[in-house]
């Protein structure tokens, strides 16, 4: 991982290594700190793997709607993976040293496995809306092979949108004593340990934020309407709750995503008397929580996927 960038020559005015402090202001408390942080990834690869197995192993599970699962489930893993060893090393370790390419490698893993997490999410709000609103030509219209094309278009996206970050940074010169206060090399907090003007860069993140969150909730707010539109039109309240419950688990996967992310970033934006420490646990949580919850979430709103899991579990 630490050589990802390494074949693209890129040179570094500065320092060879970053320093990543993980939480300022509580370095007194990382290893309670890590404690939490441990039990969420663990919990989040297991039940991610769960997923990953089941859903292999049953060919009545060769479903789209499961092969979107299977996607949640590897952004999620890739998201918490890449920040969580990291932390970890620090909190336990004081391994606080990252270098350079390792430190840019990292971001840009984090950061286009989130982005892919919100292309997943629209997938999933476009299958819920053919699925309720167009049921007798579902296979058609979405088989197996076209949710892979989809996915295939969503990694293309994130790896296009997030590679310029690295790479806008690694022409920037860097303090000679970079000590970066955060316990993961995010795209704002590298940005501040910049000597040169940061200007394109600032405003490139920006705009993919605005571009890849704001485009994806619309798309997202668009299907669920035509859902809700179709889902009134029916005559039967029987119809109406079965139409809403095959919705229930992705609201939640996508109320468990976005919101943590909307609040750290209003607060990062607007909460000037927060404490930075709260910042970074917030940061953190943002992709600690919906790794551990998306796959409880489906595990306990979907029979089939539950009945699956539980088959193998007795077996063992």
């Amino acid at each position: 991982m630490d050589h990802f960038l390494a074949p693209l020559n890129l040179t570094f005015s500065g320092p060879s290594t970053f320093i990543l402090m993980g939480i300022p202001g509580l370095e007194h408390a990382h290893v309670w700190i890590s404690i939490p942080f441990s039990v969420f990834y663990i919990i989040g690869l297991l039940g991610n793997f769960t997923v990953l197995f089941v859903v292999s192993k049953e060919q009545t599970l060769h479903k789209p709607m499961y092969l979107l699962l299977c996607m949640l489930a590897v952004t999620d893993i890739g998201t918490s993976t890449s920040i969580v060893p990291k932390a970890l090393s620090i909190f336990w370790f004081k391994l606080k040293g990252i270098a350079v390419d390792g430190c840019l490698t990292q971001m840009f893993f984090l950061h286009s496995a989130s982005v892919m997490h919100s292309a997943v999410l629209v997938i999933m709000a476009f299958d819920r809306y053919v699925a309720i609103c167009n049921p007798l030509n579902y296979g058609t219209i979405l088989s197996n092979a076209r949710i892979a094309k989809l996915g295939l278009v969503g990694l293309i996206r994130a790896v296009l949108f997030i590679l310029p970050m690295p790479l806008l940074l690694s022409r920037q010169t860097f303090c000679t004593n970079c000590i970066i206060h955060h316990s993961f090399c995010d795209h704002m907090a590298v940005i501040k340990m910049s000597n040169g003007d940061t200007t394109v860069n600032r405003m490139y993140g920006l705009v993919i934020a605005i571009v890849v969150n704001g485009l994806d909730l619309i798309l997202i707010a668009f299907s669920y309407g035509l859902i809700l539109r179709a889902v009134l039109s029916l005559s039967s309240k029987t119809a109406h709750q079965k139409a809403l419950n095959t919705c229930t688990a992705h609201l939640c996967v996508i109320l468990t995503s976005y919101t943590p992310s909307l609040f750290s970033s209003l607060t990062h934006r607007f909460g000037q008397g927060i404490a930075p420490h709260v910042h970074i646990i917030l940061a953190n949580l943002c992709f600690l929580l919906p790794p551990m919850l998306n796959p409880i979430i489906y595990g306990v709103k979907t029979k089939e996927l539950r009945d699956k899991v539980r088959k193998y579990m007795c077996r063992r």
